[in-house]
């Protein structure tokens, strides 16, 4: 599991635990079967309900697909103007569709958008064919890709969503793809903004995304949603807001098994309105900038910088941020060598005596060891200490 999977899940865990105390704001009531809202920008958990019921994902499961699609073209497997074949197989998808035949050889670039913004089985099973070699080999790769995301209660049966034995997500597993998704292939997230497309030669009426918040709502630019009977209503939703204080404030929710397309928008909306305006995002450090920078032993240097690549950002109770305090929690002593990115102790954020959460602290500059003598000379140091 990654260090950025195992923190969303601390923080997960420690979020939904402290969220149990009265000082923590209330979550709306939400008319799904399971939910998640998520501060991507803070990497916390603001709310959620049934994170670990075993669900179908219905055409979330393109999330996965897109995510190996994505990979496959930032490792040059394929290209976005290469022409895939469209399979008899894809051609008889039952379901939501693009309207792709055999006739045809269809870019990349279109399949992704069909697969997206129309939700398109065909395109999902063309791009499967294109990526794995076949539906089968494809499938095997999402259920290990969805282990090297760290999503222990996911297991894949086909790449579009349909009804299958066995093919099943949890709220918080989609938590993980769609936080990961998004951070991994920024370049292939604006897909996902995509209001109306359709192929050249397809019925004009299927031309639209059916994520009505990107027509409601515009700081909401993704991701995706998913219906089969089972299934019910779902949607995984993200929005970017601008605020003086931070710059861009991503929030995602999944909202899964709502009574309609209708339903599912409106409480998605519901908790992305309710994240930014029950939580103030409060930036404690820059991007680089240490939070500390304790004393190193048997080092080049005589301390280790420890901080942050990201700008260190905490989601917190609005009108609290004053009360916000932070101390580091570290080994000692600490001994060289140190690798650049190596995870050294946390910070710990709190609000008040109250302990919030904890942020994993990294090596900002790596530190090799002394020279012979140095060593020594520390080695007596530390023995004297």
């Amino acid at each position: 599991m990654t260090p950025f999977v195992k923190n969303l899940v601390a923080t997960l865990l420690a979020a939904l635990c402290f969220s149990a105390q009265a000082q923590m704001p209330q979550p709306p009531e939400v008319a799904a079967k399971a939910y998640l809202l998520i501060d991507v920008t803070a990497n916390q958990v603001l709310a959620a309900k049934d994170l670990d019921m075993a669900v179908e994902p219905a055409s979330l499961t393109k999330l996965m697909t897109a995510y190996l699609v994505f990979d496959a073209l930032k490792s040059r497997k394929i290209d976005l103007k290469q022409t895939l074949p469209v399979s008899e197989r894809a051609w008889k998808m039952p379901g939501s569709r693009m309207f792709i035949d055999p006739k045809m050889r269809v870019p990349v670039e279109d399949l992704i958008k069909g697969m997206i913004v129309q939700s398109g089985n065909d395109a999902t099973v063309a791009l499967a064919e294109g990526v794995g070699g076949s539906v089968e080999r494809f499938v095997q790769l999402m259920n290990d890709q969805a282990k090297v995301l760290g999503m222990k209660n996911s297991s894949y049966r086909n790449p579009e969503g349909l009804t299958e034995a066995g093919h099943i997500t949890t709220a918080r597993d989609l938590g993980i793809l769609a936080t990961r998704l998004m951070r991994d292939f920024p370049d292939y997230v604006p897909y996902y903004a995509i209001k109306k497309y359709r192929y050249e030669g397809t019925p004009a009426a299927n031309d639209s995304n059916r994520n009505l918040l990107l027509f409601r709502d515009p700081s909401v630019d993704g991701l995706k949603t998913g219906h089969t009977n089972a299934a019910g209503y779902c949607l995984v939703a993200t929005a970017k807001r601008e605020f003086a204080n931070i710059g861009s404030r991503r929030l995602l929710t999944v909202v899964l098994g709502a009574d309609s397309e209708n339903a599912r928008a409106n409480e998605g909306q519901k908790l992305l309105n309710w994240g930014y305006t029950a939580f103030d995002a409060v930036k404690l450090f820059e991007a680089g900038q240490p939070v500390v920078s304790p004393a190193l032993w048997k080092g080049k240097t005589p301390v280790l910088k420890l901080g942050s690549f990201q700008p260190l950002i905490v989601s917190v109770p609005a009108g609290t941020a004053a009360q916000i305090k932070t101390r580091v929690a570290r080994p000692d002593p600490l001994v060289a060598p140190f690798s650049k990115g190596q995870a050294v102790g946390t910070l710990q954020v709190m609000r008040g005596d109250q302990p919030l959460f904890d942020v994993p602290l990294v090596v900002l500059e790596s530190v090799e060891q002394a020279g012979v003598m140095g060593r020594a000379w520390d080695a007596l140091r530390l023995w004297i200490k």
